[in-house]
């Protein structure tokens, strides 16, 4: 698996989504949004549509503005080429682990820090236009890290509303769906004073995720609480954690119609929106 502002009233809410869908931030011509570049991904076969029995999400009016967003896509596109510094012990909530890892890829070579970076992007553009003040823990897809930690301290340091961690699975090739992960309590306890927030945020990204990309809820994960959601304690990203934070396992690159999916850019953008959604949903509500 694996650099944000609040709402006008409910009844604006319907009005300002209509003016998005009509008037969203431009796109290059690789279908990333313009406002930062994002590397190239492969070709596809275009986007999914959502199944009639994907739950609708809670309506998302626009927060009140000021709100922080930390956006964190996992992994990073120079951290096979630095395997001494991603692999150095660093402070994980009671514990070590490594800096970083590289992350997964599809079976045809499109790596998850690429997957991540621009879904990041584009969510990004999608909360910028909200109104939402967004901060990414990294600014390209070519660098090294940051060390899991650093992008802990990045939303701590935010006062982040809320920190979402973007990545994708790579999982068995005969099992699909995308999950959302909600911190237990940290071995050090650190993290007790968010994690009721964290779980909200959670079911608020689920709902909001299915309905937009029609992609099924996962129940092959390790620490399932339902389909889709699941509760962790290993994670530094939510170990560390003083604001509310969870982590979105997008899809599984290693199914293959999950990677189709993942390689599409109009899919890229669905996923986006659904990210966006749940995200306004939470600070909307909580």
């Amino acid at each position: 698996m694996s650099t944000v502002r609040r709402a006008r009233p409910f009844a604006l809410a319907f009005a300002v989504a209509a003016l998005l869908a009509g008037c969203g931030p431009a796109f290059n011509q690789s279908g990333a949004p313009s406002r930062t570049p994002t590397a190239a991904a492969p070709g596809s076969t275009g986007a999914a549509t959502p199944s009639a029995s994907t739950p609708t999400p809670t309506a998302t009016p626009t927060p009140t503005a000021s709100a922080v967003v930390v956006l964190d896509p996992g992994h990073n596109g120079g951290n096979a080429g630095a395997p001494s510094v991603i692999n150095r012990p660093v402070p994980a909530g009671g514990f070590l682990k490594p800096c970083n890892t590289t992350g997964t890829e599809t079976n045809a070579g499109y790596p998850e820090h690429a997957f991540t970076f621009d879904v990041a992007q584009r969510t990004a553009a999608l909360l910028e236009a909200r109104g939402i003040k967004v901060v990414l823990t990294r600014p390209n897809d070519v660098g090294v890290g940051p060390c899991v930690d650093r992008r802990a301290a990045t939303a701590n340091t935010a006062g982040a509303a809320l920190a979402v961690s973007i990545h994708a699975d790579g999982a068995a090739a005969g099992v699909r769906g995308f999950h959302v992960i909600e911190p237990a309590r940290a071995p050090d306890g650190g993290n007790q004073g968010v994690l009721a927030a964290s779980g909200k945020a959670a079911l608020d990204l689920r709902a909001a995720f299915a309905a937009a990309t029609g992609e099924p809820p996962a129940t092959y994960p390790g620490a399932l609480v339902s389909a889709g959601l699941t509760r962790r304690n290993d994670l530094a990203g939510l170990n560390l954690a003083r604001v509310p934070a969870v982590f979105i396992e997008c899809g599984n690159m290693r199914n293959a119609t999950d990677a189709a999916e993942v390689t599409a850019p109009a899919w890229r953008q669905q996923a986006a929106q659904g990210i966006a959604d749940g995200i306004l949903t939470f600070l909307n509500a909580h």
